[in-house]
């Protein structure tokens, strides 16, 4: 098989994708390469508010502006674990740098950050990241699990989660009702 790195693509759950934690999700790649992938879900939100997280780990919030953004479901691995994706990149503890504008942020001085200074200003939250060992992706985009497509940073940072999906999909010139449930094999 032909490799391929899809390191800032975004990957769409087909509709027949069965998996609960995948289900009509749209996942960022913030890495992928011959051991695997991460990526992290941008589009499920949790029953949590970026403010109701930093109250939970006694980061004071000075900026206001960011207590109601939502805290997203990165994905089914260390789900109690904050990781944020965020523009532009900076200098944190702990970054996976996934193009010369993102990453991804796994260290408390980035919420430190945004609590204190607002900054950065463009960012997303998520409990858990989407991770695959070497050839587990491959093989599900050969199972036609995924569309993929490359990401546009105005789907991750400028639109409202519930719109990023359909977005994502407008990038292929398809829409999700057009979707069949099953893909036929040649």
């Amino acid at each position: 098989m032909k490799s391929i790195n899809l390191t800032d693509h975004f990957l769409i759950a087909m509709p027949a994708m069965a998996d609960p934690y995948f289900a009509r999700t749209l996942v960022y790649i913030a890495e992928h390469n011959a051991r695997g992938a991460l990526g992290v879900i941008v589009n499920r939100p949790i029953d949590m508010s970026l403010g109701t997280l930093l109250g939970k780990i006694d980061v004071p919030l000075a900026s206001e502006g960011f207590a109601q953004l939502p805290v997203l479901f990165g994905g089914p691995v260390q789900t109690d674990r904050g990781f944020v994706l965020h523009r532009p990149l900076g200098q944190w503890q702990s970054t996976l740098v996934i193009n010369e504008q993102v990453g991804l942020t796994s260290s408390r001085d980035i919420l430190q950050s945004v609590a204190e200074k607002g900054q950065p200003q463009d960012l997303m939250v998520t409990l858990g990241y989407s991770g695959w060992s070497a050839g587990q992706l491959e093989h599900e985009l050969a199972q036609n699990a995924w569309l993929t497509v490359a990401a546009e940073l105005p789907i991750l940072f400028d639109l409202p989660y519930e719109e990023r999906l359909a977005s994502a999909l407008d990038l292929l010139g398809v829409s999700l009702t057009n979707l069949a449930d099953q893909v036929g094999h040649a």
